[in-house]
């Protein structure tokens, strides 16, 4: 059986959201988006390069995926590319992944101490 979500007219808008997140999928990425995320405007690449310690060339590499994704935007002055969040939300996206994940952690944690409640198990003869 298909699921017809898929073959729908929906499909278009599916599968620009899974592009997004491909776009998120690396840390790298992710790292330069929370760079960009604390500034207040434009950001120079040097600026990125030496708060995020990625080589230059694989930098621009992971630019060219979220500016391919419309996640960053990016303009040229003389010698200098600066680059900015392409919309306010990729903030707040970013903060509701690290929320989420730390109450995933806090949860696993919470499991891993319950371990310890457990009846002792006998030891092997």
């Amino acid at each position: 059986m298909t699921d017809r979500v898929l073959d729908g007219p929906e499909r278009p808008l599916y599968e620009i959201k899974a592009n997004l997140f491909k776009a998120l999928a690396h840390p790298a990425r992710i790292r330069v988006l929370e760079i960009l995320s604390m500034r207040d405007g434009p950001t120079p690449v040097s600026e990125i390069l030496a708060a995020s310690d990625i080589e230059p060339t694989l930098l621009s590499q992971h630019l060219a995926v979220l500016k391919r994704h419309h996640v960053v935007s990016g303009h040229r002055v003389g010698n200098a590319v600066f680059y900015t969040l392409a919309h306010p939300k990729i903030a707040e996206l970013l903060l509701i992944a690290r929320t989420f994940l730390a109450d995933t952690l806090a949860a696993q944690r919470d499991q891993i101490d319950a371990i310890g409640s457990l009846p002792p198990i006998g030891t092997a003869r």
